[in-house]
């Protein structure tokens, strides 16, 4: 195993998909030349040619049009949409063509392509850098969506989307780039230098789409999350003491209900947590999901946590954040319900 952060390990996974698949094309805003803004894909235009790694024009709807025809035609792109607060302008481009492009042809044409986008907070970025849209992703049949929470995930999840033969949402949260994130740090105090750096399998490995992971197993009450917040979440579990079971999601769309399901059976308590806002959030689907499926085993209502319900708020981005502390807080409530 090798220790990467999950830039290199992003790095890393495009360098492996495009050594071994000459039809792999990687693109965006500065992708190529300089290697991305968060350097995930530095290294790979001097290494195989800028007719394979190029940079785009500032227009994510022609990046992903352009990915769309491209995927049509034969070839596998990985379009990077330089931060998810970005991709309105593509969103018609993602729903109308790429999501739809297998059915409206009859199975005549596909569209294998990755769109990558860093996502969330943690950076101070603003209401223009921040956001987490997954939710808009989630709801359009024919798209897959990913969040990985570790360079591991990141680096196998982003293997398994570019060998899929269908249209897959890639989200990096941010905040975890350049280390695992600690979860007990409620402030943005260079956090990834508090947490030793993740083991990455250095070879080519796929890790499925569409499989949860248990992060923390547990006994006493589970909590459904994704990305930033599985770290959240185990901080919040060792704070208090409960003995919380974290359910990583890895996969929004296709969604491992098994493992989910499983889960709140056993333990009979159910937090749905995840950084974006609470009002028709992905959230409100997996609450809906559990509370369906394991009525007769829960021992509470299900309760989410989420950021609050604002635009995204500069000034106060540590308190929008669910940290530990609130997500502790419910935690006991629900413990004492």
């Amino acid at each position: 195993m090798a220790q990467m952060t999950m830039i290199a390990a992003i790095q890393n996974a495009h360098d492996l998909a495009m050594g071994r698949d000459e039809d792999v094309v990687v693109f965006g805003e500065d992708v190529g030349y300089f290697g991305g803004v968060f350097r995930c894909t530095a290294g790979l235009q001097e290494k195989y040619g800028a007719e394979r790694c190029f940079d785009a024009p500032i227009s994510e709807l022609g990046i992903v049009g352009a990915g769309v025809g491209m995927a049509a035609y034969g070839l596998k792109p990985v379009v990077e949409v330089q931060f998810a607060d970005y991709m309105y302008p593509a969103y018609d481009q993602i729903v109308s063509e790429a999501a739809r492009l297998r059915y409206r042809s009859a199975g005549e044409f596909t569209c294998p392509m990755v769109v990558r986008m860093p996502a969330g907070g943690g950076i101070w970025g603003g209401q223009t850098h921040s956001q987490s849209p997954e939710a808009l992703f989630t709801h359009v049949s024919g798209l897959k969506t990913v969040i990985p929470s570790n360079p591991q995930d990141a680096k196998g999840l982003l293997l398994a989307a570019i060998a899929d033969p269908d249209p897959v949402i890639f989200l990096e949260p941010k905040r975890l780039y350049n280390g695992p994130f600690d979860g007990h740090h409620d402030r943005p105090v260079q956090p990834w230098k508090t947490h030793p750096l993740g083991e990455v399998d250095p070879d080519y490995y796929e890790t499925p789409l569409g499989k949860a992971a248990i992060a923390r197993p547990g006994g006493e009450l589970t909590v459904v999350t994704y990305g930033t917040m599985v770290h959240v979440a185990i901080a919040a579990a060792e704070e208090t003491g409960i003995d919380a079971e974290v359910v990583d999601l890895r996969t929004l769309m296709p969604l491992d209900t098994e493992t989910i399901m499983a889960s709140v059976q056993k333990t009979g308590r159910c937090i749905v947590l995840h950084e974006a806002t609470l009002t028709s959030g992905f959230g409100a689907e997996l609450a809906a999901q559990v509370q369906a499926e394991c009525f007769y085993h829960l021992e509470a209502p299900v309760e989410r946590i989420a950021g609050w319900d604002t635009p995204y708020p500069h000034a106060q981005e540590w308190a929008y954040f669910p940290g530990p502390e609130r997500v502790g807080r419910k935690m006991k409530q629900l413990m004492e319900a």
